[in-house]
């Protein structure tokens, strides 16, 4: 057997901005906007590396999962970026201020700093 992780859901507030966000601001791609119904939508986006998991951009529709948006990890680091060019990524978080939490700072597995996407949750670019 040949197993790989496509998609991991992240809950969102909004379709829209969650896409123009990650879009416009971290450089993802659109792989796909489709209307399921009235009020729901099968949107992915990734990361430009080839063979990147995806993101299901999901939007919250209960007060339960509204309550997770922006904290699906407790206030853990929650999805890790990996990057070929640190210093032009992090050039560009600054660019679009996005909030950084910690870093920049050299660790055994390499250089890291932690950022916010735009409801909270908590990444590690990794260079």
């Amino acid at each position: 057997m040949n197993h790989r992780l496509m998609h991991v859901a992240l809950v969102v507030a909004d379709y829209d901005e969650a896409i123009a966000w990650y879009t416009e601001k971290l450089g993802f791609t659109l792989v796909e906007d489709t209307r399921l119904s009235d009020v729901k939508r099968w949107v992915l986006v990734q990361p430009s590396g080839a063979g990147s998991c995806q993101l299901l951009l999901a939007k919250a529709a209960t007060d339960e999962q509204k309550s997770r948006v922006g904290n699906q990890t407790g206030g853990r680091v929650f999805l890790f970026l990996h990057t070929d060019d640190f210093e032009k990524d992090h050039q560009n978080l600054l660019k679009h201020h996005i909030h950084i939490v910690r870093g920049p700072v050299v660790e055994e597995y390499g250089k890291v700093l932690v950022f916010e996407d735009l409801y909270g949750n908590l990444w590690d670019l990794i260079g």
